[in-house]
């Protein structure tokens, strides 16, 4: 992806040198709840404040990291893929009549503050309505790259765009929609729900890749390859598989590796949001 030299955005927050200065009572027990959510990138809201709900607080505290030339460089990158979704989705928007509020990216260290709660690194990326955030330890890139098999600089805009993608449901109100409707549900049923969701975010991004092409030229050979490798390598079906051995269906939170490869790039060949209507597709 042809990233170096061009605008970066203005909505991160850099908290890498900064560190929750206190642990909450049940901390140890949430960290292995956490370490559990870990296997899904992308935690859907209602997963990220139930996993944080009940902690106490803490404030920010300076600490002594240092982060090495090489996660600077990602950082920047990082800022200049949010400036990206910024020029697609404002243009959509107002191509719609409407505008488009801006989210805003933290980069942490370990553990962070959010509306939702305290959240640990283990969490993996995740946005939050409640302050309409994105957060995210860019160790998780590390884990892309080799436990998971997926490495690239488009792997990695790709997990922002889905993120920003859970911002746009936020907006939309299909977020609310969604957790309205899992509480009336079984658990299974509920999880289904969530299958879609997360199905969808993956067809915006497709969605955003499609229009940061046709407006800036800057996929290189390869680019929606890594994309798709991504999105394959963290499909419920393989990562129950590598943790467990066994695949349970009723337990998919976000699809299979097939399902999102299939809504990233039907987002990424239409370009057209309303083309991402997973919940009447089969």
């Amino acid at each position: 992806m042809k990233w170096r030299n061009r605008r970066t955005s203005s909505n991160v927050d850099d908290r890498r040198r900064s560190r929750v200065s206190k642990t909450a009572k049940g901390g140890g027990m949430l960290t292995v709840i956490a370490v559990l959510a870990a296997m899904y990138f992308g935690v859907d809201p209602q997963m990220a404040m139930q996993l944080t709900k009940g902690l106490g607080g803490g404030g920010q505290q300076t600490s002594t990291y240092q982060p090495s030339v090489a996660e600077d460089e990602l950082a920047q990158f990082i800022k200049v893929v949010l400036a990206d979704t910024e020029d697609v989705w404002n243009n959509i928007f107002q191509q719609r009549g409407q505008r488009y509020p801006e989210p805003t990216l933290v980069m942490f260290t370990g553990q962070v503050q959010s509306a939702c709660g305290n959240a640990s690194a283990a969490m993996g990326p995740f946005y939050c309505p409640a302050d309409k955030t994105i957060y995210i330890d860019l160790s998780f890139y590390q884990d892309l790259k080799k436990r998971h098999g997926a490495p690239g600089d488009f792997a990695q805009a790709y997990v922002i765009a889905h993120e920003v993608a859970h911002h746009i449901q936020n907006l939309s109100g299909m977020s609310a929609q969604v957790q309205q409707a899992q509480r009336r549900m079984s658990k299974a049923d509920g999880n289904a729900m969530s299958v879609k969701l997360e199905l969808q975010a993956d067809c915006l991004a497709g969605v955003w890749a499609n229009h940061t092409q046709r407006m800036k030229g800057v996929l290189e050979r390869g680019d929606i390859e890594e994309a798709l490798n991504a999105a394959s390598a963290i499909g419920d079906d393989r990562l129950q598989k590598q943790a467990t051995g066994q695949i349970r269906p009723e337990g998919f939170t976000h699809g299979t590796s097939k399902q999102r490869v299939y809504w990233f790039s039907h987002g990424f060949d239409h370009g057209d949001m309303d083309q991402c209507d997973t919940f009447s597709a089969r």
